[in-house]
């Protein structure tokens, strides 16, 4: 069963929160809107300031202008939204909230966040995290989940700065392009405050 549509939840509540601009440590101001039609080439130019390493893990290779659309798809589709963060025509970062499409894991949503390397330790991850947070609990979401290789101890510290706790170590469950593999750490942060534990 396909997740339940982003788009068909509650537009409004979601739409009417953009844009607008917020300001980062040192004063800095960024604006924040949704990504849409039309963004693609900044994307990409986003994709080609960074880092090879940013790009090893990601989801989607977003230097890759089929991977673009297939997000801008998924988009328009309702399965995912994504929160650009704007430095003048220049993409500073972005943070997005993907729906599961398993009806029984519709309460879990999974971010993913990047930043620009000149905004990184700017407090624009917390940003972009608050933002993420403000947008599930809109669509009813209770848990965020976050998945990274178990190496990458720069995006674990930024989660566990963010109220991430890990809850699982899959071994094995990452593959490189050279054929090597990592292990994967899924964290989660509960919107409700709440987690059911049952005893089995």
């Amino acid at each position: 069963m396909p997740a339940t549509p982003i788009n068909a939840t509650t537009p409004t509540a979601l739409e009417s929160r953009f844009p607008r601009t917020v300001s980062l440590k040192g004063g800095k101001q960024v604006e924040l809107r949704l990504m849409g039609d039309g963004d693609e080439a900044r994307i990409l130019n986003f994709a080609h300031s960074l880092p090879a390493d940013d790009l090893l893990f990601l989801r989607r290779n977003i230097a890759d202008p089929a991977a673009v659309q297939e997000w801008l798809a998924d988009i328009a589709a309702g399965q995912s939204l994504t929160v650009l963060a704007n430095d003048g025509e220049a993409i500073a970062g972005y943070g997005s909230l993907h729906l599961n499409a398993a009806s029984w894991m519709r309460h879990i949503g999974e971010i993913r966040m990047l930043a620009g390397v000149p905004y990184r330790g700017s407090g624009l991850g917390r940003v972009l995290a608050s933002e993420i947070y403000t947008d599930a609990k809109l669509l009813g979401l209770r848990k965020l989940t976050a998945q990274m290789t178990l190496d990458q101890a720069g995006a674990r510290a930024t989660f566990e700065r963010l109220g991430f706790k890990p809850e699982a170590l899959l071994t094995d469950w990452v593959m490189a392009g050279d054929g090597r593999t990592r292990d994967l750490l899924v964290m989660a942060y509960d919107l409700d405050g709440l987690t059911d534990t049952v005893d089995v």
